[in-house]
């Protein structure tokens, strides 16, 4: 049984790597997410939805060679077997760093056989590189 970190951990490897079974297997058949666009609009979606756009984005960055910029801005206990993860991502091709990136809060969740899962997601799309240097300076 791993612990929260460890776990974390993988999950964000398995990101880094664009490995869709090691993404898929650690979210939740239940999740719910919600995602605000740059343009304000309200994107809910579930499971399926979810496994389709990470590997539509693995695939398509596979073949042109992009890659993913994560970032653990915070990790905080919500309850006895909940867990938030604040996680930035951007991604870089060619050597260029993207201007915007996604806020992810992404809610986990330790199972009855110690397995944790990603549950809850709320997505801040095309948040500016900028404003995440600002919260990485912010002393709370």
């Amino acid at each position: 049984m791993k612990n929260f970190d460890e776990f974390l951990d993988e999950f964000l490897e398995s990101w880094r790597q664009s490995s869709i079974d090691g993404v898929k297997y650690k979210i939740s058949d239940s999740y719910q997410a919600r995602e605000i666009t740059s343009q304000s609009e309200i994107y809910d979606f579930g499971y399926t939805e979810s496994v389709k756009g990470w590997e539509q984005a693995f695939t398509a960055f596979k073949k042109d060679g992009t890659q993913w910029d994560l970032k653990k801005v915070s990790v905080t206990p919500l309850r006895r077997n909940e867990m938030l993860a604040v996680i930035w991502a951007s991604i870089s091709a060619g050597g260029k760093r993207s201007e915007t990136g996604n806020l992810f809060f992404n809610t986990f969740r330790k199972g009855v056989q110690g397995e944790w899962k990603l549950v809850r997601s709320y997505i801040e799309a095309g948040v500016p590189q900028e404003n995440i240097t600002k919260i990485e300076r912010f002393n709370w």
